[in-house]
């Protein structure tokens, strides 16, 4: 059993493809990772303040430039990584330093934030339910946060969940055009920190079907799912584990590019990133006991099995036993010792009927201890 489950987690582990970004040894800091595979950039743009609102896609990252000074917020989205020009001419754009450049673009990076005088780099972990239910899609998302604008770097746009904030900013609602840019930085954290609930509420659901099936019918089958959910839940422990450490230091550090006033909000982000981590740890606690209940299973089922097995042999052993003695072909003429029954008229059916008899009372025997009729049900 135990070289079974070992052979199913390796298969687990070949059949998951993750992408790899990593530095050569020896490679120059500062140095961008692009892959060919990465949609071309798409630059939307978002400008607003209480009463103006812009919201444009951007050809050339340049035309940005004119936004950056403004008393209004820019908020600048660049979705896909496939162009390296684009993003070394935002870079130069944004003033980046190169190693914020890397970091933005490599993704790789843990989350994390740090503090580069007039701008401030946020690097989270954004997760969000694929279209079959099943599992989840992880993305590196990136905020560089200077005093009136916000740049945000996504690899995937068709995986966002920043769609609720865009509706704030375009119907007014609430107090984001009120606010600065780093207003607006908090609300797409809380977005990101939210975005986990609907993935974990999925991962509840499919436990809940798991224990059902892991007590009324295991199999391999079974195994493989939660040796699969076990695997995902420790990447979502990867994931929201370190961003509560970036939010508790937004709100401890003296940026001062963060305000007070959204010191306080960051403090119930940080409160909604404590309720994902307990979550999850809940989902990987019943996932470990349902690898438990699934042994424990499959091990009353196999001796159940036995168990009948064992019984069923019980009865034919005496009637063997008979027909092995009344088997033999020893000629009685040439022995001196003689069986009677092999020449007695009734000799064939009172032996028939003495195994049906002693089957019969073998049969009600146990059925009286009631070990036929539990063995009955584990058959069926």
């Amino acid at each position: 059993m135990i070289r079974k489950i070992r052979r199913l987690a390796k298969v687990i582990n070949k059949s998951s493809t993750r992408k790899k970004y990593y530095h050569q040894p020896g490679t120059a800091p500062g140095t961008i990772i692009v892959d060919e595979n990465s949609q071309h950039p798409h630059i939307i743009l978002i400008d607003y303040n209480q009463i103006n609102l812009v919201h444009q896609e951007i050809i050339h990252p340049e035309d940005c430039s004119q936004y950056l000074d403004t008393e209004s917020v820019s908020w600048v989205d660049v979705q896909g990584l496939g162009n390296r020009d684009i993003l070394e001419r935002l870079g130069q754009v944004f003033e980046l330093h190169p190693l914020v450049l890397e970091d933005v673009v490599n993704m790789a990076e843990r989350p994390k934030s740090e503090d580069y005088e007039d701008q401030l780099l946020i690097i989270a972990r954004m997760v969000t339910p694929t279209h079959i239910n099943e599992g989840f899609h992880s993305e590196q998302v990136s905020f560089v946060l200077g005093k009136h604008y916000l740049l945000t770097v996504q690899e995937e746009p068709e995986y966002d969940c920043f769609e609720g904030v865009r509706m704030r900013i375009s119907k007014s609602k609430g107090i984001i055009r009120k606010q600065g840019s780093d207003y607006l930085a908090y609300a797409l954290l809380d977005a990101v920190i939210d975005g986990f609930f609907p993935v974990l509420e999925i991962y509840g659901e499919r436990i809940e079907e798991l224990e059902e099936e892991v007590i009324t019918n295991p199999t391999p089958q079974t195994l493989q799912k939660i040796y699969r959910i076990r695997r995902e839940l420790l990447q979502l422990r990867r994931a929201i584990w370190p961003q509560r450490n970036v939010i508790n230091s937004l709100i401890r550090d003296s940026s001062e590019i963060i305000s007070d006033e959204v010191r306080i909000y960051l403090r119930d982000c940080y409160d909604h990133s404590i309720q994902v981590i307990d979550m999850v740890e809940t989902y990987r606690e019943l996932a470990s006991g349902l690898m438990d209940v699934y042994l424990s299973a499959v091990s009353n089922k196999m001796n159940e099995i036995m168990k009948f097995l064992t019984v069923v042999s019980s009865i034919f052993i005496p009637l063997t036993f008979l027909a092995g003695i009344y088997g033999m072909n020893f000629n009685p003429e040439k022995s001196p010792f003689n069986m009677p029954e092999l020449n007695a008229y009734w000799g064939y059916p009172l032996c028939l009927g003495a195994m049906a008899v002693i089957a019969g009372g073998l049969i009600f025997f146990f059925w009286r201890r009631g070990w036929l009729s539990n063995s009955v049900k584990v058959k069926d």
